[in-house]
């Protein structure tokens, strides 16, 4: 089995996020993608707790086959670090090959994540990167995978939300429906 594994915070789960996801699969011929949300992602702080976070992109994966919501960082205590994930991953899914799905903003900074040098020895590595977007040249072995511009952030969604604005189309309509019931990124 070829096995995708999406990290992220998804603060929250975008449109973007899933175009990228889709075309890892075609392009990769992988079975499945995981999207492992990170519970506590030592880069940065979510604005919105693991659980709700993971609530969305259960929401926004219900609909291809291909996808799958993970639980893997968030039944695990402790900072959410992608080598231990990938080991993890590696236990629960002896055998198949993983690829290790991230942005190339994320890809940039790997070299300060833990044992990020390694990560490469769990799984092939693939940096998702937009047209004209800055490659950087690091040590550790990257697959580049470019996709189709979409024009939207999880932060231009949390925005829109604290302005009133409607985030239709820039999220999977259960993950805006889950947005408007529970009230999230309505503060600043």
């Amino acid at each position: 089995m070829r096995l995708g594994l999406f990290g992220g915070s998804f603060d929250p789960i975008h449109m973007g996020h899933l175009l990228a996801a889709s075309e890892a699969a075609e392009v990769l011929g992988l079975d499945r993608v995981l999207f492992v949300t990170a519970a506590h992602p030592p880069h940065k702080t979510p604005v919105a707790p693991p659980e709700d976070r993971h609530a969305m992109v259960l929401l926004a994966t219900l609909e291809d086959p291909r996808f799958e919501a993970s639980r893997l960082e968030l039944d695990r205590p402790g900072p959410s670090y992608t080598v231990d994930t990938l080991r993890a991953a590696r236990a629960l899914y002896p055998g198949a090959e993983l690829f290790f799905i991230t942005g190339a903003d994320a890809y940039r900074d790997v070299l300060t994540w833990k044992e990020g040098g390694r990560l490469s020895e769990y799984a092939r590595l693939v940096a998702v990167s937009r047209p004209g977007y800055p490659r950087p040249e690091l040590p550790v072995p990257v697959d580049w995978l470019e996709v189709p511009e979409y024009g939207v952030s999880s932060s231009l969604v949390r925005a829109r939300l604290r302005a009133g604005r409607s985030v239709r189309y820039l999220v999977p309509r259960p993950v805006e429906v889950y947005l408007e019931k529970q009230g999230l990124y309505r503060v600043p």
